[in-house]
């Protein structure tokens, strides 16, 4: 007499026939989605939000260099999606869209009112409950870099750093003082050789500090986030960091 399978069993086949004809959830694949931030001062500036599929994973602001906009950060933010950490890819005021707000600042001599940018997305992030809020990393490029610096010195809850081309000042926006207050929170520091001043204020920035401080020299990889076209393993090196310092 044949014997019937146990229920344990039996429950096990028909999983797996349900997941042969499809009848299995899949999990959910990390997704992008435009939202407008509004900063302390009324200017509203876009941004891309990456989720990855994890819930509260970590989350990373990725800042532009000045004339470029969110669109650079574009294959970092969804790498980092796909390795488990949010993403948040935002403009500057005066770049790209929507750009409303207070007017008369002119950013091609300081840009200090940015530093209201990089606040209004650190807050949005800080808003999400879907993610880790304590674990918050930044990314800048150039004059973005020194403007990630500035605001994650003061915000202790931002545990990583990875800054493209900084400079010891762009702009109105010094970064010796601020990686001095970062204290012993790791950062890395890339820039191309090429590049003279970014070459030496990558040099300087990363002897302040007690903490890691990992330098990067590249050769023909210009300057910014134009390094992330010209080598593009640059982009993996950036994933592997926060996920390192972050995860």
């Amino acid at each position: 007499m044949r014997r019937m399978p146990s229920e344990g069993v039996l429950a096990a086949i028909l999983w797996l026939l349900a997941l042969a004809a499809g009848g299995a959830a899949a999990p959910a694949a990390p997704s992008a989605q435009t939202v407008v931030l509004r900063t302390a001062d009324g200017a509203q500036i876009g941004a891309t939000l990456h989720l990855p599929s994890n819930p509260q994973a970590p989350a990373v602001l990725l800042v532009p260099m000045q004339t470029r906009t969110r669109e650079d950060w574009e294959a970092v933010a969804s790498r980092l999606a796909e390795a488990g950490i949010a993403a948040l890819a935002i403009d500057l005021r005066g770049h790209g869209g929507p750009g409303t707000g207070p007017g008369g600042v002119n950013l091609e001599q300081n840009m200090s009112a940015c530093l209201l940018d990089v606040k209004a997305g650190r807050a949005f992030l800080a808003g999400r409950g879907e993610l880790a809020g304590g674990r918050v990393g930044m990314a800048g490029a150039s004059v973005g870099a020194n403007l990630a610096l500035a605001v994650a010195a003061d915000d202790l809850s931002v545990r990583s750093l990875a800054l493209l081309s900084a400079g010891v000042e762009y702009r109105g926006i010094r970064g010796d003082a601020p990686m001095r207050k970062y204290g012993n929170r790791p950062a890395l520091l890339v820039a191309s050789l090429e590049d003279p001043y970014a070459t030496r204020s990558a040099r300087e920035l990363s002897t302040f500090g007690d903490g890691i401080r990992e330098l990067r020299l590249l050769n023909g990889a210009g300057h910014g986030t134009v390094m992330l076209v010209r080598q593009p393993d640059l982009v993996g090196v950036l994933v592997d960091w926060f996920r390192r310092t972050l995860l």
